[in-house]
């Protein structure tokens, strides 16, 4: 089976790693096309590219400086173990044991607006760019244009015809796969909190519930849909009567 998760802005190259092991990135060197065109901006530049602050203008201004190929161990740092964000902290990747890790590898895939699409342990360094930035490359549109059918075609490669394929990712990054083409069809599992009565998807809590549901499937071998369905970490439940897309699995508490 394949998931897709997204990045996070949140990074970490401080925690002790809890494994050796390490892959390079399959879009490296697209990755440096992209750190190239973002290093001739200024910090200002940047500043309204991302409408982020001064602070994180100047730091990423300095990463997109400090970009340097080859990756190593002492440059770079696994991407599971790097991105800090709720997602991250649901699946809580440090306490995965040695064949968790292993099947995350062989099945786990995170999508980013610079590396395209990374395996659990690739080396990464330190970036800010969100796939929905409207950054021109090569003649690209955008990031969406420049990634969508390297991306697809990438998972095409990996995947089996109909193969159980789980998309945890935002919006803003599931996006860039250009699902007609894809060889299977995604299930894109939703959670719902009840607030004032009703159910809504709360942003903070659905985030780091697909990061719960990463560890589920890790932790239980879940390859197909029925078995999803007995997702209940956080005290989620699966709700039929709210699951009225075939493509869509709905989880409330």
């Amino acid at each position: 089976m394949k998931i897709i998760i997204s990045p996070a802005k949140s990074l970490d190259f401080e925690k002790e790693l809890p494994t050796k092991g390490f892959s390079i990135p399959d879009f490296l060197s697209e990755s440096k096309v992209i750190n190239d065109s973002l290093k001739k901006r200024s910090p200002s530049e940047l500043k309204s590219l991302m409408s982020i602050s001064d602070k994180l203008a100047d730091l990423n201004w300095n990463r997109n400086n400090s970009f340097k190929i080859p990756f190593n161990t002492d440059n770079s740092r696994p991407s599971i173990f790097t991105f800090n964000g709720d997602v991250y902290n649901g699946l809580d990747a440090f306490t995965l044991s040695t064949e968790q890790i292993k099947n995350a590898q062989s099945s786990l895939r995170i999508l980013s607006g610079l590396y395209g699409l990374l395996k659990p342990l690739d080396l990464i360094q330190a970036y800010r760019l969100e796939m929905g930035t409207k950054l021109n490359i090569n003649g690209s549109v955008n990031l969406y244009d420049f990634w969508k059918n390297k991306i697809t075609h990438k998972l095409n490669e990996e995947i089996k015809e109909n193969e159980f394929f789980v998309n945890l990712a935002s919006n803003e990054y599931s996006s860039v796969i250009d699902k007609k083409e894809l060889k299977t069809n995604m299930i894109s599992p939703v959670f719902k909190d009840m607030k004032n009565g009703k159910l809504k998807i709360i942003s903070f809590y659905a985030k780091k519930a697909r990061g719960m549901m990463v560890r589920y499937i890790l932790d239980n071998g879940v390859n197909n849909k029925e078995d999803l369905k007995g997702f209940d970490y956080g005290g989620y439940l699966f709700s039929q009567h709210e699951s009225n897309n075939s493509k869509e699995l709905v989880f409330i508490r």
